[in-house]
């Protein structure tokens, strides 16, 4: 609203400054309306070219203003070097406007790819702590929602910049304002681990104000800054990975990390284990690892609520994660006595 108050206020001072400039000259005296209407133009002009330029940020100019600096420094001296000195002045100021263009364009595009570099306008240095890290880190939607990303910035595994574009943070306001119960109560969620992110003293999180012209899908928006930037995506959706490897945007996914986190366990191992519930055959009863691997746990319904130490017999890996089947080692050792005892009796 303040910005559409200032626009109002800049096309009312330009219809002004017109009217007042016209009543200087008897010929546009005699026509104010002319004059209004020139000051409605051209004011109307200036915002319109503010309005495209949204998404251009000081960074930004201040990389272009660098860029344009440098390719007129350098069509100046090849202008005025010997190379000329032979030419006619008419052919030579052409070739000097030519050069002048297309060093001032080349130079221009040259910045605004490296624009990241580029943090205060005078003197175009970068100013940073040394243990400051350069990794920029852009969080999506998903990741925030889902909450375990606390949990990895408090290992202090990610020495990172974390970057939450603006459109991510209003996505996560428009979940936490839905009707639907359930993701007003996944939005409210993203929000809180935002802040808590934003509390933490060894984490670096950074609203960026950085937006994407042209594009109106928020994945497609997050995979775009990041080519940007030069960052990467840390996420936990298969689709938005997907999109940022076809566009050769490195991403980190935090479903492949936790798979590699997960605990080996192989057959022979022995494992204390508490039985939660019973299995679907008869005599079983099931536990679950930290990492959340099932263990189905044979002739153990009887023990179920119980903590008990069992061997594995099997590992298997299924589609909707890995899963084993192990025996009670106590039932294991009796197994293994029985059959040489009742063949001693026999005999």
């Amino acid at each position: 609203m303040t910005i559409f108050a200032l626009r109002i206020l800049f096309l009312l001072l330009c219809v002004l400054g017109s009217w007042a400039i016209g009543q200087l000259n008897e010929t546009w005296a005699a026509r104010p309306l002319v004059a209004v209407l020139i000051g409605l133009i051209g004011g109307g002009t200036v915002i319109a070219f503010d309005r495209f330029l949204k998404g251009f940020s000081l960074r930004g100019l201040s990389s272009a203003t660098f860029g344009l600096f440098i390719g007129w420094t350098i069509s100046y001296f090849i202008g005025n070097s010997v190379l000329f000195s032979f030419i006619d002045d008419q052919p030579k100021l052409i070739a000097q406007i030519v050069m002048y263009v297309v060093f001032a364009y080349l130079g221009m595009m040259i910045a605004l790819r490296g624009s990241d570099e580029f943090n205060l306008v005078i003197p175009y240095i970068r100013f940073r702590r040394e243990d400051k890290p350069e990794r920029l880190i852009l969080l999506d939607t998903n990741i925030i929602i889902d909450g375990r990303i606390l949990d990895v910035c408090a290992t202090g595994f990610l020495p990172a910049v974390f970057l939450v574009p603006r459109f991510v943070l209003s996505e996560l306001q428009y979940i936490a304002d839905a009707g639907d119960e359930t993701r007003r109560v996944r939005g409210k969620r993203g929000l809180d681990v935002l802040n808590a992110l934003q509390k933490n003293p060894h984490v670096e999180v950074k609203i960026s104000d950085e937006d994407v012209l042209g594009i109106k899908e928020v994945d497609a928006k997050l995979v775009q800054l990041a080519k940007q930037l030069n960052a990467e995506i840390i996420t936990n959706d298969f689709n938005l990975i997907r999109v940022a490897e076809l566009q050769r945007v490195k991403t980190l996914n935090l479903i492949e990390l936790a798979k590699a986190l997960r605990p080996v366990i192989l057959p022979g191992e022995k494992l204390h284990v508490k039985l939660v519930k019973e299995g679907r055959e008869p005599d079983q009863a099931v536990a679950y690892l930290d990492d959340g691997t099932m263990i189905v746990v044979n002739r153990a319904r009887r023990q179920v609520g119980h903590e008990i130490e069992v061997i594995l017999d099997s590992v298997l890996q299924t589609s909707a994660g890995r899963m084993a089947f192990a025996n009670p080692v106590a039932l294991a050792k009796v197994t293994a006595t029985t059959p040489a005892g009742e063949v001693a009796l026999t005999k």
